[in-house]
């Protein structure tokens, strides 16, 4: 079993900063070379800005934190090929869809995605069109993510009051918890018949977990799966 790890926040504090990444700097050919390899094996990759972590602090239910607007070929080699430094962290919020009838409804990625087949919540890396009057707006993220991905509209949903922050060397993941009137079938239907109208959706399928049954620890990446396990054991009940 994932240990846990979850702890509610209620306030983020998080501003941008102009300042170069070392990490960028100092491994800039190894970054070329892997991106150049990337993207020839998935010409669908852009290599556009996006907003890691340079520096945080976590006290009681409030995280702050000093974001830098990074390369994503920068940002993707860091997170596959690098030793975690103590700082940079991807920084990104996801939305936890939980259905009428209390199962998790996730994503599969899609083939042309940077992870394809993985099984996630809508959700990503924040990028500058997260930045509201200099702060990272991770709630507003939240809804951009579900939009772009599900088709889903704020206004048909219900958000919970803050995150549920799970981390590890490399990452801060803040899962949003979002409700539903529908049922995970119904959910999922619905999910799909909006992705059927993009031309090239992010999401190849749906997912629902409803027990432990439907766990998939090959797909699913660490905090993703830590967070399906302790939701099926009692969740923000505990």
């Amino acid at each position: 079993m994932t240990p846990y790890r979850f702890r509610h926040i209620r306030h983020i504090r998080a501003t941008v900063e102009d300042r170069a990444w070392d990490y960028a700097q100092t491994h800039s050919a190894a970054i070329e070379a892997a991106w150049l390899a990337a993207s020839a094996a998935n010409p669908a990759l852009f290599d556009g800005q996006v907003l890691v972590i340079a520096e945080r602090k976590v006290a009681g239910d409030v995280f702050e934190a000093r974001y830098r607007q990074v390369r994503y070929a920068q940002f993707l080699h860091y997170m596959r090929h690098a030793e975690p430094d103590g700082v940079s962290r991807n920084g990104f919020a996801v939305a936890g869809l939980t259905s009428a009838d209390g199962a998790l409804v996730m994503g599969i990625m899609g083939g042309h995605t940077v992870n394809a087949g993985k099984i996630y919540f809508p959700g990503g890396t924040p990028d500058p069109s997260d930045i509201v009057d200099g702060q990272v707006d991770l709630d507003g993220s939240v809804v951009r993510e579900l939009a772009e991905e599900t088709g889903l509209t704020a206004e048909e949903l219900a958000f919970d009051q803050g995150f549920w922050l799970h981390e590890d060397e490399k990452r801060s993941a803040f899962i949003k918890v979002v409700r539903t009137r529908l049922t995970a079938e119904d959910l999922r239907g619905a999910i799909l018949e909006r992705l059927a109208r993009q031309a090239e959706p992010e999401l190849a399928g749906i997912h629902i977990v409803r027990t432990h049954d439907d766990l998939r620890p090959d797909l699913m990446p660490p905090f993703q799966l830590a967070y399906a396990e302790w939701w099926l054991a009692g969740g923000a009940a505990l």
